[in-house]
């Protein structure tokens, strides 16, 4: 993007710039040629033109220094005409009605110019008299004034400085956004611009940039998706949850040395012309794609919903996420390098595309884990760095109620195939029915891989939140005994979750090992529920019942 301070004192140096430019391309030319064989200028061609332009007919254009221009689109025409769209700032603020459109010959020279505005910019101050809480609060009464009758929960409300050129004489006004979610936990938005003089409103508009759309997903049915319009088609990129997207890695991999890539795997934007995605199967590369947006929605939705978490990071910031990665590809994985989620095809035979909503979850999970207690990924801290993302990535299903793929203590089970000879991934109630992760602690644990030693806090968390014995919960059927024949009681999902992420948040660290961890979910039911509560009793019980003490 061309960014040019005006200053008449430049003219003359410029000019020469663009003869120079306009030298060079007639140069280019065949003896003999005409202007129909004349090259097409580039985009780059295209702005040094304008450039000049700007300069040489700044007094026309209502350019002055106080001004700034940023182009923001530039379209050649077949046969060389230009057109280099621009924004406008004034004395640093954006000026809505600054933009204007140059118009220039296929040689670079002016034509004119299509402008939004022919007011002259000259303000006496831009300093408000209305301060921005002011003007959000007014466009937050705004938003609930379009809604009547409607509880609107998160509503925010967000104010930009701007000189207003739309709506007469070019003055100074607060352009605020507000947005929040309905009853049904659908967005809306509001637009807001106020007189930063007067406090009167100038316009308000809705914001529809983040749209409500479907997708045919390959695992949880037809699921909700947040999109964003984008003329008349749809992109994959979700607005309300931080912009978070899905993007194609087109069957490419990351070229990395231990921490450093030196490339990256694309992840090119999905879109959409009627917002209707993917059609349920592996024929549409789109439909994996709705499984990893919708995976990141129902994470984000759970950490914000039950621990009041916003995005993985807690900043408020969203991930993206990379489909069709490699060649049959049996993995999926979190970067916090470039925070994001990766997902493969998988082979077919042993793994289907590993886009499930709990392997979401599970990778995003660690996400969380790296911005809060940093588990070291080995020995028993690595165990627990896996283990925590098993126990969130249940919880996200749970915590999704999606009758396509209802929540259940099965680890990964809608990726496995055949070929991978059992049902799940990991169990947690009886971790050892995948013939490889520990049910009960001892002195050898920190020695086994990440993914078996974790098995002991996976078991460990069944318990807590089922209990010990025989049960079936959501028509699947468990058997967890303990170690130490006793009985547990457990104290539900919720608490479990409450539990373990206030440990993870609170009182873990990197080295945290599984005696520590006793001691973190020990002290946070302590905060919680109180140290005589049935809650720290049941915790103390859960450990102890995996050899934990």
């Amino acid at each position: 993007m061309s960014r040019i301070r005006h200053a008449r004192g430049s003219r003359l140096a410029l000019a020469g710039t663009a003869a120079t430019t306009a030298t060079l391309l007639v140069a280019a030319l065949a003896p003999g040629a005409t202007a129909a064989d004349r090259p097409v200028p580039s985009r780059a061609a295209a702005l040094d033109h304008a450039a000049a332009a700007l300069l040489e007919h700044a007094d026309a254009l209502d350019l002055t220094g106080a001004q700034d221009t940023e182009a923001r689109d530039v379209v050649v025409d077949a046969d060389g005409t230009q057109h280099v769209r621009y924004d406008r700032t004034y004395r640093g603020l954006p000026v809505l009605g600054g933009d204007f459109v140059v118009h220039l010959a296929p040689d670079g020279d002016f034509r004119d110019a299509d402008r939004a505005t022919t007011a002259p910019l000259a303000l006496p101050t831009v300093a408000p008299k209305l301060a921005s809480p002011e003007a959000a609060d007014l466009a937050a009464n705004a938003l609930r004034a379009a809604n009547p009758g409607e509880l609107l929960k998160k509503l925010t409300a967000e104010s930009e400085l701007v000189v207003d050129a739309l709506h007469g004489a070019p003055k100074l006004a607060w352009r605020t956004d507000a947005a929040a979610l309905d009853s049904l936990g659908n967005p809306v938005a509001r637009t807001v611009l106020t007189d930063a003089g007067t406090g009167a409103r100038i316009d308000a508009w809705d914001t529809d940039e983040s749209v409500s759309g479907d997708g045919a997903s390959l695992y949880g049915g037809t699921v909700p998706l947040e999109t964003t319009r984008s003329g008349s088609s749809y992109r994959l990129q979700d607005a309300t949850r931080g912009g978070t997207y899905t993007g194609d890695a087109e069957n490419q991999t990351d070229l990395c040395i231990l921490t450093i890539c030196l490339v990256r795997a694309p992840a090119t934007l999905f879109t959409d012309a009627d917002n209707h995605w993917g059609t349920g199967g592996t024929d549409d590369r789109a439909s994996a794609a709705v499984d990893a947006q919708y995976g990141t929605d129902a994470t984000w939705d759970y950490y914000e919903d039950v621990h009041g978490r916003s995005g993985i990071a807690g900043d408020g910031k969203g991930s993206y996420n990379r489909v069709h990665y490699g060649n049959k590809y049996n993995n999926a994985f979190w970067d916090d390098s470039c925070f994001c989620m990766t997902y493969g095809d998988g082979d077919g035979t042993t793994f289907g595309p590993l886009v499930s909503l709990d392997v979401a979850a599970h990778e995003m999970s660690h996400g969380v884990t790296s911005k809060t207690a940093a588990l070291a990924y080995s020995g028993e801290s690595g165990g627990l760095n896996e283990a925590t993302s098993d126990v969130f990535g249940t919880l996200v299903e749970w915590h999704a109620a999606n009758a396509a793929d209802p929540g259940d203590y099965l680890i990964g089970e809608k990726v496995v195939r055949d070929g991978f000879g059992r049902e799940a991934l990991r169990y947690m109630d009886r971790p050892s029915r995948d013939g490889a992760s520990a049910d009960c602690w001892d002195t050898s644990l920190g020695d086994l891989d990440v993914h078996y030693s974790s098995g002991v806090a996976n078991h460990f968390a069944y318990l807590l939140a089922e209990g010990s014995g025989a049960r079936t919960v959501g028509g699947v059927a468990y058997s967890s005994p303990t170690c130490d024949g006793s009985t547990v009681t457990g104290i539900g999902r919720d608490k479990l979750g409450d539990v373990w992420y206030r440990a993870l948040t609170v009182y873990m660290t990197s080295s945290t090992d599984y005696a520590g961890a006793r001691t973190a979910t020990l002290r946070a039911a302590g905060d919680l529920y109180g140290t005589d509560s049935d809650e720290y009793a049941a915790v103390g019980a859960a450990w102890s019942a995996v050899n934990v003490a």
